[in-house]
């Protein structure tokens, strides 16, 4: 018998007519799968035209009550009934499903509570009872246990007890429940405060797993700081220690605030409504705001394009969600220490002055009036902890106090001397900046006071480069900016580390770094844009003209030094003259050097490699070098390449090679090569080129390049020389992408005797140089012979996957051509993926393009690529309908393939 359920309904009358039809059939796993799913499609289409997330959560664990109760009353469970009281059984909702929160795809949790160890009784009625909950496609998560067995295994692990002080009873009877609670009770195990030691080191556990942070890429609304599980530990702490099952039961019990409890349900509700559409696009239950995931949800909650795009905005407000609920975490669960873990502590006060004093390493305010009489302490108190090595913290009354008081920081406020001395005074602190500006921003003070850091707290940007939103990102410039102070910093940093202790006025380092990126998302150049709110906070600050256009210059031009080692050919000793000439003077450059270096490292984690290490060490090095010898030393190029010739030919004569032999191998390549070169790989190739004949196949030289002040230190060289062949690059580019080996630089200096000097700098997927592995040595040489071999067929395109992330940034290929001096500058700035540079490369060779040189920069999910071409004579790109061509070609051929990768 089949009867079509209306979804319409109500879902009591679906029950009832479920019920009912249930009732007639000896087959019921149709009606049970048919009611379920109908169930959740009449959930699915409430929620996307607006309904309330946390009613349907509620509705589907009622809606899960009922069909426990039907799918368990089709069993006879009291079949051994002469001994009825010794074989009683009852079935639990626990962990969420105890709650009643049942998202679209959760787990249902059970547990099938036994009186006694009497489970071979049941044993038949518990397996049938569960196939039948499997196969009406639940998934179920159970436990069989006795009631002493509950205690033993809570008493054993607190994740079990935390998941039974969350139950009740769906079928059966009750006492059994009630008894189970009496023996987990704090009183027999698990106290509060060992009760709030475990979950306290379970959540920084957990956070570990995402690096501390609210803010990454692809967040877990439940799991990551921030997230539903950080509301939970709260609640679980309380209802342990109190009893309390909600927010209004804290706040009766004064300890919420009813500004916390309304935080904390708004918090809820939101992340609950993500959590209930990231059910529906993923058809399964999975908590993670995945790139593709993020997008849809901020168009299905009708967030819309503008300054920002939606899936920003939709970010945005879930970044500043997760901050301002992983702060109210933080100030409970220090709430619960001082009344659970160190209430009964001796107080030892220490006082500071008539408004702040120390209480076993934390500092409190003397009086709840103190901010109202002195509105600067809400600053001051900051500056205290940065002036000292042992307060711990603060206290949580007084947290709330200044979270309470924050609205008096106004404009008067700002512009008042003491509070602009008082904020320079924190800059100049000792002790743990970063910390106390992350406390400032915790609190809602650093926004009150810097209205322009407001406005960027949870901004963030839809990308792989950038890590952290805005906010987070400033405060971890500043945090790389403290680190350098140290001296196990030294080995990482070693110039940043030697800078920072001579910089004249370090403070204005910290400024620069504050505002660096202020500007972002005001439409336009944040370089530039940032320039004039930088100026305002140092007028306001009373700076000296001297400091002010230093952190202005600082803030404009803050991209400057990476993009020039990153994009430009820093071994040509005309390109060190120019930065020479725009930073003017040793200062300066060490400024911007610092800056750059934080703000590489606080960008994205896997940004700063030995690679770029390497090249802002060689840019500095050299410009630095530059700036002692004058800046009105004129570079004379053809003196540099003699000069540079003159060392090989002196080392290479020392290891017996004739001078003769030496220049006729050198007559083979032109005058780039020793321009581009250091002597060290120069008699590096000599040597190996004189020792080897061409006629025995192509040579192949692979080592790390660990030589001092090379720019490619901390990268793995590859040497090839052989005749040269059209096709070579594309071959060679090909092979290392099968390899996996991410090429960084390329050097393709022409030749008199058509035969290739090539040299590829190349790093492993990991960012590190291949190191010395034999093995791996020698897969790279094998697979390059086998590609590049006189008669191999043309090289096929690659078969390595695009990874998952990078199909989600589909974007349009950018591409500039411009001449300069005998060559053309090609950028091509398009969506990474694999064989990227095969492709080009073979445009390059369809169209008679040669390459000189290769910069190779990869940036999260795009590369921005800078070549140095000629035509097949040897000359610029010059034709506008050649330049338009050319250009159009590389747009067609990558948009095509990114457009594939995405289907």
């Amino acid at each position: 018998m089949t009867t079509q359920l209306i979804v319409a309904a109500s879902p009591q009358s679906l029950i009832e007519v479920l019920e009912s039809n249930l009732a007639g059939t000896k087959q019921p796993i149709p009606l049970l799968k048919e009611a379920i799913h109908n169930t959740r499609l009449d959930h699915e289409t409430r929620f996307v035209q607006g309904e309330d997330a946390e009613k349907l959560v509620r509705e589907r664990a009622a809606f899960m009550d009922e069909i426990m109760r039907l799918a368990w009353g089709r069993f006879n469970w009291d079949e051994n009934k002469s001994s009825w009281r010794k074989t009683r059984i009852s079935l639990l909702a626990v962990g969420g499903y105890g709650r009643s929160e049942l998202h679209p795809h959760s787990d249902i949790d059970l547990l099938i509570l036994l009186e006694r160890n009497s489970y071979d009784l049941h044993s038949p009625n518990i397996q049938s009872f569960l196939a039948l909950l499997w196969d009406i496609g639940l998934e179920v998560g159970h436990s069989v246990r006795s009631v002493k067995e509950c205690r033993a295994q809570a008493k054993k692990n607190v994740i079990v007890l935390t998941a039974m002080m969350e139950s009740r009873t769906l079928c059966g009877d009750d006492e059994l429940c009630v008894r189970m609670n009496r023996m987990i009770a704090p009183e027999k195990i698990w106290s509060p405060k060992a009760f709030y030691q475990a979950k306290r080191k379970e959540q920084v556990e957990r956070h570990q797993r995402s690096e501390h942070t609210e803010y990454s890429l692809e967040p877990n609304v439940k799991t990551s700081p921030g997230g539903l599980r950080d509301i939970q530990t709260v609640m679980w702490i309380a209802r342990r220690k109190f009893g309390s099952v909600d927010f209004e039961d804290l706040v009766e019990q004064d300890f919420l605030t009813a500004a916390e409890s309304k935080l904390l349900s708004q918090g809820k509700k939101f992340l609950w409504k993500i959590r209930f559409g990231l059910h529906l696009l993923a058809g399964r239950d999975d908590d993670r705001l995945l790139f593709e995931h993020q997008r849809n949800l901020a168009n299905m909650f009708g967030y819309v394009d503008g300054d920002q795009l939606a899936v920003e905005q939709f970010m945005q407000d879930y970044y500043r969600t997760a901050h301002d609920l992983s702060a109210a975490n933080e100030l409970l669960l220090q709430h619960f220490d001082e009344a659970i873990v160190r209430s009964s502590e001796l107080a030892k006060i220490q006082p500071i002055n008539e408004r702040f004093r120390i209480r076993n390493n934390y500092l409190e305010v003397t009086s709840d009036d103190v901010f109202k009489v002195y509105p600067q302490a809400l600053l001051e108190m900051f500056v205290i902890m940065g002036s000292s090595e042992t307060i711990e913290g603060v206290r949580a009354a007084t947290i709330r106090l200044v979270r309470r008081h924050v609205d008096l920081i106004d404009e008067d406020f700002r512009s008042n001397p003491e509070s602009t001395k008082l904020f320079l005074d924190l800059l100049g602190c000792t002790n743990h900046l970063f910390t106390q500006l992350r406390r400032m921003a915790r609190y809602g003070i650093l926004g009150a006071y810097l209205p322009e850091f407001e406005r960027v707290i949870g901004q963030m940007q839809f990308d792989l480069f950038h890590t952290y939103t805005v906010d987070a990102h400033t405060l971890q410039v500043v945090r790389n900016m403290r680190r350098f102070r140290y001296k196990n910093q030294e080995q990482k940093f070693p110039i940043a580390a030697h800078i920072h202790h001579r910089l004249p006025k370090v403070e204005l380092l910290y400024v620069a770094g504050l505002y660096h990126d202020i500007a972002k998302g005001q439409g336009g150049d944040h370089s530039e844009l940032g320039v004039t709110v930088a100026r305002d906070f140092c007028n306001r600050h009373d700076l000296g003209t001297w400091d002010t256009n230093l952190v202005c210059w600082l803030v404009r031009n803050h991209l400057v030094m990476s993009t020039t080692a990153q994009r430009k050919d820093i071994q040509d000793p005309e390109v060190i003259r120019e930065f020479a000439l725009f930073v003017q003077d040793q200062v300066r450059l060490d400024y911007l050097y610092a800056l750059t270096v934080a703000d590489i490292n606080a960008t994205n984690p896997t940004l700063w490699n030995s690679w770029r290490a390497s090249l802002m060490r060689h840019l500095y090095l050299d410009t630095k070098r530059q700036l002692r010898h004058g800046l009105e030393s004129q570079v004379d190029r053809l003196h540099y390449i003699t000069d540079t010739q003159n060392h090989a030919l002196e080392r290479l004569q020392e290891r017996n090679l004739e001078h003769e032999s030496i220049l006729a191998i050198w007559k083979d390549v032109d005058d780039d090569y020793f321009l581009r070169e250091s002597v060290h790989d120069i008699v590096w190739h000599t040597e190996a080129i004189s020792k080897h004949n061409l006629n025995d196949g192509p040579l192949i030289l692979i080592r790390d390049d660990t030589f001092t002040r090379r720019a490619d230190e901390g990268s793995t060289l590859i040497f090839i020389h052989k005749e040269n062949a059209k096709d070579l690059f594309v071959s060679i580019v090909t092979a290392l992408d099968q390899l996996a080996l991410n090429v960084v630089d390329a050097r393709i200096p022409g030749s008199a005797h058509n035969r290739s000097f090539y040299t590829f700098v190349v790093l492993e997927s990991d960012g590190q140089p291949v190191g010395d592995r034999p093995g791996r040595i020698e897969q790279i040489r094998s697979t390059l012979l086998r590609y590049i071999k006189p008669g191999s067929t043309s090289p096929a395109p690659s078969q390595r996957r695009t990874p998952r992330v990078l199909k989600q940034f589909v974007i349009k290929t950018e591409v500039n051509l411009r001449e300069d001096g005998d060559h053309s500058i090609l950028e091509v700035i398009t969506p990474d993926r694999p064989g990227l540079l095969s492709i080009i490369a073979n445009i390059f060779v369809e169209m008679d393009i040669i390459l000189q040189n290769a910069k190779i920069t990869t940036l999260g999910e795009r590369v921005e690529d800078v070549f140095h071409i000629t035509d097949g004579d040897g000359k610029p790109i010059r034709g506008e309908t050649q330049q338009a061509v050319l250009e159009q070609r590389i747009k067609d051929e990558l948009d095509y393939h990114i457009e594939k990768v995405a289907v």
